[in-house]
């Protein structure tokens, strides 16, 4: 293992030849948010984790699960080698987390600037508050406690400066210009995405997408509905795009 991999935690798990499968956790967690979904994928996929940032494995083609800034992530970099993309399966992903003129992406400046002041003076603090408000649980549940338990593994200073790159960036410019089928899954419920950024992003991308709004609570629901989410990714991650075009499936779960 080369020195970026090692940096990096990358771990190549999986038996099957299938395809390829990087996950990309977002904000906040690292590679364990995925512990739900592997399992599921083992036998049938190489599958690729890691703690951001990933490395060049030599990968020549995969799928994508990219979880809130890895989404976008892996967008900007199917700009550049969409050849390396058979498709990016979105979960809870904005390009915009302010709100715009005729866009809603959930969040006033004035929020914003809150949520810095609170991370600057108490991380620990602003961690036990912000945990179950995007998990969409107490403080005693599992979900909560694990993603509680990652945040507290940053260093506030970094934290806090990678939170405002992501809060404050507008990706929207490039929607257009994307290539590679995007699967778009989305909570009902999401602290920090509202539904109608699903929508807005399957409107202005511009390769075939489909959306996929599951009824579960929160901002990682593989961490906190697994029961529900996993086959959801898993219906995804196996179908490309016109299976979900047919008239006997429904693009809203129940």
């Amino acid at each position: 293992m080369g020195v970026v991999e090692e940096a990096h935690n990358v771990k190549v798990i999986g038996s099957g030849d299938e395809a390829t499968i990087v996950l990309g956790h977002g904000f906040g967690t690292d590679q364990s948010v995925w512990k739900h979904l592997v399992p599921h994928l083992v036998d049938d996929y190489r599958i690729v984790l890691y703690d951001n940032m990933g490395a060049d494995l030599q990968i020549e083609s995969c799928i994508f699960v990219g979880h809130s800034v890895s989404a976008m992530v892996g967008v900007l970099a199917s700009l550049n080698r969409p050849d390396l993309f058979s498709k990016i399966v979105m979960i809870s992903a904005s390009p915009r987390y302010l709100n715009d003129v005729d866009y809603q992406g959930g969040f006033e400046q004035d929020d914003l600037n809150q949520l810095f002041e609170a991370m600057r003076s108490n991380y620990k603090a602003w961690c036990l508050g912000f945990a179950p408000l995007a998990v969409g649980g107490d403080l005693d549940s599992v979900a909560v406690q694990e993603f509680s338990r990652t945040l507290f593994n940053m260093r506030p200073d970094i934290a806090l400066s990678l939170g405002q790159t992501i809060f404050q960036s507008d990706m929207r410019q490039i929607l257009p210009f994307v290539s590679v089928p995007c699967h778009i899954i989305q909570s009902i419920k999401d602290l920090a995405v509202p539904v109608v950024v699903s929508e807005y992003l399957h409107t202005h991308l511009g390769s075939e997408s489909v959306v996929e709004v599951i009824p579960s609570d929160g901002h990682l629901p593989q961490l906190s509905s697994p029961d529900s989410v996993v086959p959801v990714l898993i219906r995804h991650i196996r179908n490309d795009i016109a299976f979900f075009a047919r008239p006997h499936y429904c693009s809203c779960s129940t």
